[in-house]
């Protein structure tokens, strides 16, 4: 969830895919992840599009991607929830 925003967690994790295999082409011609938004790529789930048509979608996206971090508890993925860590 981000804001009023939310997404199947599956879904968070395609798009942190999305996201880390932009980085991985060329790092030198990449914009800074802070200002990335994948709304342009193919393969973005349909769920994340009303996302595309706000002025923050890049740092919503980069809160997503940063919530299906690996070593986050899949259950709450929130440092508030106890015993996440």
């Amino acid at each position: 969830q981000d804001g009023d925003f939310k997404f199947p967690l599956e879904s968070v994790k395609k798009l942190k895919e999305l996201m880390e295999g932009n980085k991985r082409i060329n790092p030198r011609m990449m914009v800074p992840m802070g200002s990335y938004s994948p709304c342009q790529e193919k393969h973005l789930p349909e769920e994340f599009r009303p996302v595309c048509k706000r002025e923050d979608a890049p740092m919503i996206f980069r809160r997503l991607s940063l919530a299906a971090e690996d070593d986050l508890c899949e259950i709450c993925a929130n440092a508030a929830c106890a015993g996440c860590f």
